[in-house]
């Protein structure tokens, strides 16, 4: 992954050059694959009975390889290295594994996996898909605010209406609530919940119909949509720069273009000047 600055000196710029290759990164996607596959082995009794040296042998010789390319890019770019997020996300990641898993630390070696989220960084396409996911966050929170009233609202009423029948589901608000998420999920909401209390109140289709139709299928469903609308327009963002950026490109090529032609042309006057003063020297 490039950093927005770019090196200054000649042994800065061909290590950029080398980090930012597509086989260093095509191998730095394979140890984080690799890496991955060894974190899920630690857990497996077995292979760490048979191979556990060498797996952990093998994992720490991968984190010190994340280790040389962290410092590496922190050499190259710097203080612009804390402006980018990913790398600055890289870095956290990579610096968990770094910190002694023992006595308080213990839970972080659990946290090991993270790693595993560097692919998020190096791979160009998860990065839009996380970028278009950030950017959907302020219209997320609206639809989820929208939603927590609604919850509250229906879940109030199930509970004045079936506290006293079944206070297993409906006993008091949090049970409600609960009961009410499984029901959006559509998980067993008709034969585990709905119907035994159709049983008893009959007409109780009339309150979950609604909240399945409003919860499930319309708030849901304007979640999905403001994602697929942030990505579209995180796309539409991404190839903007991309145009602007090659039109930069192209008016600094034409640039360079007029200051060598006007050096040609200031060249062949100058030769213009030499050869008529060459004619009109007395022989």
């Amino acid at each position: 992954m490039q950093t927005s600055s770019t090196p200054i000196n000649p042994l800065r710029e061909r290590i950029s050059s080398w980090i930012n290759h597509s086989r260093t990164q095509a191998f730095i996607i394979s140890l984080i694959l690799l890496n991955a596959g060894l974190l899920g082995l630690e857990t497996w009794p077995a292979a760490m009975e048979l191979a556990g040296g060498f797996i952990i042998a093998l994992d720490h010789l991968i984190l010190t390889v994340f280790v040389v390319e962290i410092l590496l890019r922190l050499y190259v770019y710097g203080r612009s290295f804390w402006r980018d997020p990913w790398s600055v996300f890289d870095f956290l990641v990579v610096g968990i594994a770094l910190v002694p898993a023992s006595g308080p630390f213990a839970v972080l070696r659990a946290l090991r996996v993270l790693r595993v989220l560097r692919l998020l960084t190096v791979v160009p396409s998860m990065r839009r898909v996380v970028g278009a996911l950030l950017a959907a966050i302020p219209g997320l929170g609206s639809i989820a605010l929208m939603l927590m009233v609604l919850y509250y609202v229906f879940a109030v009423i199930a509970t004045n209406l079936f506290a006293q029948a079944f206070p297993e589901w409906f006993g008091h608000l949090g049970r409600t609530l609960y009961t009410l998420f499984q029901i959006m999920t559509l998980e067993s909401w008709s034969m585990g919940i709905v119907r035994p209390l159709m049983q008893q109140f009959p007409y109780a289709w009339l309150f979950f119909i609604p909240f399945i139709l409003v919860a499930t299928f319309t708030m849901l469903n304007l979640f999905i949509a403001i994602i697929v609308s942030a990505m579209q327009s995180y796309s539409e963002a991404e190839q903007k720069q991309t145009v602007k950026a090659v039109l930069q490109t192209q008016e600094h090529i034409e640039q360079d273009l007029h200051k060598e032609m006007r050096q040609l042309r200031s060249e062949i006057n100058e030769l213009k000047q030499l050869l008529s003063a060459n004619v009109n020297k007395p022989s």
